[in-house]
């Protein structure tokens, strides 16, 4: 009974860049709201608005070639495969669907106009209530997270204060209309913050800052998104794979503990997946003609159809119909019958062929290892070593300057006891090499290679068996039927042949949600008893503020 009452009382924040998942330790799923923030411009005000999807690059002529190129070699791939009755795949031709498309009508529905709700909305809009506002309204929109971390910008409401009060204001809106916490409580209750596996340190001293003082929580603790998924899954090691909406991470968790040297983070995901399945709609004449996918309504829209048509079924061929509707405001409601062959199973592969991801420049984006410690000074931090590096540089020239002075310099009989601070030198603390990732041309490798890339950097032989034997899939990026299929085959071809034995793909454990499992597996690791030690006050941040 008393866990289940501490339960009640520990919240689960996990923020990402599309969605906000927060609930109560005790739920069985959390509360997910867009996570988006519209803050009414002042008269004369800059205007800022972000998009829900990765705005699409440029396209050349060079670009369309190689997103065709790319298209075509997937395209043929497909078709030398075979059903799990042994017949070989057949597809209709992309000709025949883009005619029958051409011929679609939207079915009107009478008397079904809306109306845009800026008048009914205060200053601040948060949520799903973002898309009802006039895009060319009084609003500016901001998605706190972006790719994986802070979205610091030099528009409006870019600086790291603008961001996090952004956070503030989402993230008290949902404690106090949805899980119906009145600030004055606040500090009965306990928070756990998921955060990303690839941190920036002073931005987690932030966090926590946020957590004890601006929200008022009691005590708190942080923990990475991939060590909470490993207790989510209920596995005690696991190589995580973290497809979101806008970033792409991979590291090997063993025993609670994620190893740096294996993580690695791709600025693409979900989205990028999205924008190219438009793409390909585009090439077989997409009935809704009027689609933006810089208009919010209309991105959530290609979202949805992203989720509902996408996956990697060999068994399926041929075309399929699929029925949606649009309903934008001050416009009727129309209902679209369209008709989609290959494109839906070409766009979820663009993650393992980035040649696709040039769409949104996602695939030349360089990606993003863990720094140490003395990559990320802290000025707070008085055994921080940049600021270890600086002071004892400092003491160093002093003490020659005096030494000059008396005209008396002692050398030492080792030059290298001066050096004992600069010893901390960054470049050689910097072991990843981040051009494994990347294949000759310049371009990030598929998800595939870094998977395998991710566990060659595992310490020793038997962690990069144990993680080859667990691929662990999560983030709602990638959920897409026969995926997990095609990615076991991929990485088996490339699988050093010392480590060859049985691996496994585990995509929906325990039959949950891969988009909560984060989540989850955080609720889980509150509750534990060994979860005593982790809880710090505001009194014993203050006092220490290192992270």
């Amino acid at each position: 009974m008393s866990n289940h009452i501490q339960a009640q009382n520990i919240i689960v924040i996990h923020p990402g860049s599309h969605y906000l998942r927060i609930g109560r330790a005790s739920d069985v799923d959390p509360v997910r709201i867009l996570h988006a923030i519209a803050r009414r411009r002042k008269p004369g005000g800059a205007v800022y608005r972000d998009c829900v999807l990765p705005r699409v690059a440029e396209k050349s002529a060079e670009m369309l070639q190689e997103l065709e190129d790319c298209r075509l070699q997937i395209t043929h791939t497909l078709l030398s495969c075979v059903q799990s009755n042994g017949q070989r795949r057949y597809a209709t031709p992309p000709q025949q669907i883009a005619a029958y498309n051409k011929r679609a009508q939207p079915e009107v529905v009478p008397d079904s106009v809306t109306e845009w709700q800026d008048a009914s909305f205060g200053d601040v809009v948060i949520g799903e209530e973002v898309l009802q506002l006039n895009p060319n309204g009084e609003y500016n929109v901001h998605f706190p997270i972006r790719r994986g971390e802070l979205n610091l910008h030099d528009g409006v409401g870019g600086s790291l204060f603008g961001v996090l009060s952004d956070l503030q204001a989402i993230w008290g809106h949902v404690l106090q209309t949805k899980l119906h916490i009145s600030p004055k409580k606040m500090a009965q209750y306990r928070a756990v913050l998921v955060i990303p596996d690839i941190y920036n340190r002073a931005h987690l001293c932030e966090f926590m800052t946020l957590l004890l003082k601006q929200l008022g929580f009691g005590c708190c603790f942080l923990v990475q998104d991939h060590v909470a998924a490993t207790f989510g899954a209920g596995l005690g090691y696991a190589c995580v794979v973290d497809v979101g909406d806008q970033k792409t991470s991979v590291s090997c968790v063993e025993d609670g503990i994620s190893h740096p040297n294996t993580r690695v983070r791709f600025d693409y995901g979900g989205g990028d997946v999205t924008q190219v399945l438009y793409w390909l709609l585009q090439k077989c004449a997409f009935p809704y003609r009027e689609c933006n996918e810089a208009n919010p309504l209309d991105a959530i829209l290609l979202h949805r159809l992203k989720e509902e048509v996408g996956h990697v079924n060999l068994d399926v061929c041929g075309s399929v119909e699929k029925a949606f509707s649009v309903h934008q405001p001050q416009m009727p409601r129309r209902n679209y019958t369209l008709q989609v062959g290959d494109e839906v199973m070409v766009a979820p592969l663009s993650i393992f062929h980035t040649e696709l991801l040039v769409l949104t420049g996602a695939n030349k984006a360089p990606p993003k290892t863990q720094k140490s410690r003395s990559l990320q000074p802290h000025p707070e931090d008085c055994f921080d070593a940049e600021y270890l590096r600086e002071t004892g540089r400092r003491n160093k020239e002093n003490l020659e300057q005096s030494a000059m002075d008396s005209g008396a310099i002692q050398s030492t009989e080792n030059p290298e006891d001066d050096l004992v601070v600069d010893g901390l030198d960054p470049e050689k603390e910097a072991k990843n090499n981040d051009r494994d990732y990347f294949l000759p041309g310049g371009q990030l490798v598929g998800l595939d290679h870094a998977i395998v890339q991710s566990i060659e950097r595992c310490p020793n032989d038997e962690l990069k068996r144990k993680m080859y034997g667990c691929i662990l899939i999560v983030g709602g990026g990638m959920k897409f039927a026969g995926i997990g299929s095609w990615l076991q085959n991929l990485v088996a071809r490339k699988i050093p042949a010392m480590y060859r034995s049985e691996h496994s793909i585990v995509s929906s454990p325990k039959d949950m949600d891969p988009e909560i499992t984060s989540w989850k597996g955080a609720a889980v690791m509150s509750c534990l008893e060994s979860a005593v030690e982790l809880w710090l006050t505001e009194s014993e941040w203050t006092s220490s503020r290192l992270v």
